[in-house]
């Protein structure tokens, strides 16, 4: 799959277009501490497949922990966009949510990864 999609936050401050490797079937959530918080679905892309079109001086940014997983959100209405993966650092996650025409429900169950025990955290 190598469609191009439009994600945008809430408000629509920001906007990225981004190239899915995997069909949105693929998406999951993560169980780390931050992300059950957070429940997102995430869709996986390639760091070279993502480009901030919209709104980068609108990106504010999460890190905690190791800090290598990157969480950016839009400063107007707070909604979380995309993050670095620390699982694989040239991938980010990008919140299912935002994507222009995509409803989280329609690809349900969503699977679960397993973030809680991280060979990061060993």
């Amino acid at each position: 799959m190598n469609d191009t999609l439009k994600v945008t936050c809430h408000c629509g401050a920001v906007e990225l277009s981004v190239r899915l490797r995997e069909r949105l079937e693929a998406a999951r959530r993560c169980d780390c501490t931050y992300c059950r918080r957070r429940g997102t679905p995430t869709a996986s892309v390639h760091k070279t497949d993502l480009a901030v079109i919209k709104g980068a001086e609108n990106l504010t940014l999460y890190s905690f922990g190791t800090h290598t997983a990157k969480h950016y959100f839009c400063k107007t209405c707070g909604i979380y966009t995309h993050h670095r993966r620390r699982s694989d650092p040239d991938e980010y996650g990008v919140n299912m949510g935002g994507i222009e025409g995509v409803n989280p429900k329609d690809y349900e169950p969503i699977g679960w990864h397993d973030g809680v025990n991280h060979p990061s955290d060993q």
